[in-house]
């Protein structure tokens, strides 16, 4: 009896100790999803974790995931049925087509930021797979050019798209052309060039730069890395701390999970509001798809990369969405999955005009027309949702409404600048991806102007609007995971049932 005791103490006690000492900020145990896990999580092939071995698990996780969704106008239960029987299974079989398979980035750009590293991240589950020319569609690897169709624009204003083809024939051209701009063109120019640059959210790359590739994003799920420590959860503190609106006058050395708990967040207004609760759905659901792709055993020939067994990680999921873990905010994370959800539907449903009049092409006209009717399929259904996001409420007023929706603008872009940090290289690819497609989303809800709709009380887009592929690719896939993450959010919810 005494010896089950001392065991007893020194389980309980070194988790005590551990909780004190993340109380100071720099070490949030209760965060959801440092980007691959925190140093508590469950190792492979532990049959129990510490939190399992205290208590059982419960669904308490979704405790208050019902009920209307913060500054929306639907419901939880709303969205569940509407998702997971309509829109999840056209969005998962439209993300297989070529056009939204292959995403364009640039995985060594220079980070802005200086943050703690424990260098690059050397696991197999970290390495991305980038494609070949060959690998490539005929469509996106210039071996086909696009005529005919309405062409997806990328940046006119690189200096590929400014100078002649060929070099050689510039100077038999030059003296007969007259290149020059009139002082009014010119001015034209750099007036264009500036409402594109101020419309943007994201820190867009151009898609000409040398160091780009281009990855198949079939080939490289989104998965835990083992992606964590002090690397992973400066970048998420950054994000919290440094780029989200807070309260003035808390306290510098409390926890990011305590400075925006739901209660404290009510005093602030709608538009910084919306800010956090859109960031902290995003971070919701990459922390769902982690525990939900998680390797639950390792292949026995471990020199293939990415052999294990990959499936649910239940106490993972308990442990960073639970309230007796996570001070009461785990369910509140969960809602703001929702939230993120209407504001990303609502950004389709404003581009439905615009995302059915492109080609989506690729080279190979069969699959690209299938493509756009399975996108016209998709939209449709979309816009037949009955209780969108209202944009309209935000940013509305005189000089302070434009001041505030440039700093929420500044905020945003920094955050995607933030990711260049990232030294897990599969975190870095699905962060930017999603990043950018939460970018897309604010881009089309908020630099336009609005033009009244026939059909709903809500704007529609204004015709002005042009996204890159890059930026078309994203915001689709970016949606595709929120969808993902709620329906895997029924299968942790029908797991911890069954426990």
């Amino acid at each position: 009896m005494r010896t089950h005791k001392v065991n007893t103490l020194l389980i309980i006690l070194p988790l005590f100790i551990v909780s004190i000492f993340c109380k100071d900020g720099i070490q949030p145990l209760f965060q959801p999803g440092d980007k691959g896990g925190t140093t508590s999580a469950p190792k492979k092939g532990d049959e129990k974790s510490p939190f399992s071995t205290l208590r059982p698990l419960s669904d308490q996780c979704f405790c208050k995931l019902e009920g209307q969704i913060d500054d929306c106008s639907c419901k939880v239960d709303t969205v569940d049925d509407f998702n997971n029987k309509k829109i999840y299974p056209r969005i998962k079989s439209l993300l297989s087509k070529e056009f939204f398979r292959y995403f364009q980035y640039q995985p060594h750009k220079k980070c802005r930021f200086s943050f703690p590293s424990s260098g690059k991240c050397t696991s197999s589950y970290c390495q991305v797979k980038s494609c070949s020319a060959d690998d490539l569609p005929p469509g996106l690897n210039g071996q086909i050019a696009e005529t005919g169709h309405t062409q997806i624009l990328e940046n006119k204003y690189s200096a590929s798209a400014q100078r002649p083809q060929n070099c050689d024939d510039a100077s038999d051209t030059l003296g007969q052309v007259d290149s020059t701009l009139s002082e009014t063109a010119s001015r034209d120019i750099d007036e264009w060039r500036m409402h594109d640059e101020s419309s943007q959210f994201c820190d867009i790359t151009d898609q000409s730069c040398e160091d780009c590739i281009h990855v198949d994003l079939t080939l490289n799920p989104e998965r835990y890395t083992g992606y964590s420590g002090i690397a992973s959860r400066s970048i998420w503190k950054s994000i919290y701390e440094e780029n989200c609106f807070s309260l003035t006058g808390l306290n510098p050395m409390e926890a990011f999970s305590s400075s925006f708990r739901s209660d404290k967040l009510n005093a602030l207004c709608l538009e910084k509001r919306a800010f956090f609760r859109a960031i902290s759905g995003l971070h919701s659901s990459i922390t769902i798809h982690l525990a939900a792709n998680y390797p639950i055993k390792e292949s026995s020939t471990p020199f293939l990369v990415n052999s294990a067994e990959w499936g649910p990680n239940l106490e993972l999921f308990h442990q960073r969405f639970d309230p007796e873990n996570t001070e009461g905010q785990g369910p509140y994370w969960l809602k703001n999955l929702y939230f993120v959800y209407l504001l990303e539907l609502r950004a389709l449903a404003k581009a439905a005009p615009y995302l059915a009049n492109q080609s989506y092409f690729t080279g190979r006209e069969d699959d690209d027309l299938e493509t756009s009717l399975a996108v016209q399929d998709l939209l449709n259904l979309v816009e037949s949702f009955p209780e969108h996001f209202d944009e309209t409420s935000m940013f509305v007023g005189g000089k302070q409404a434009k001041e505030m929706k440039l700093e929420f603008q500044g905020h945003f872009k920094n955050i995607t600048r933030v990711m260049d940090c990232v030294s897990c290289d599969k975190c870095k690819l699905w962060g930017k991806l999603q990043i950018t497609g939460l970018g897309t989303a604010l881009k089309i809800l908020f630099s336009g102007e609005f033009e009244p709709s026939n059909s709903s009380a809500l704007p529609v887009l204004h015709s002005g609007l042009q996204l890159t592929r890059n930026e078309i690719v994203s915001l689709f896939n970016a949606f595709g995971k929120i969808s993902t993450s709620i329906v895997e959010l029924q299968r942790f919810r029908d797991l911890l049932k069954a426990r």
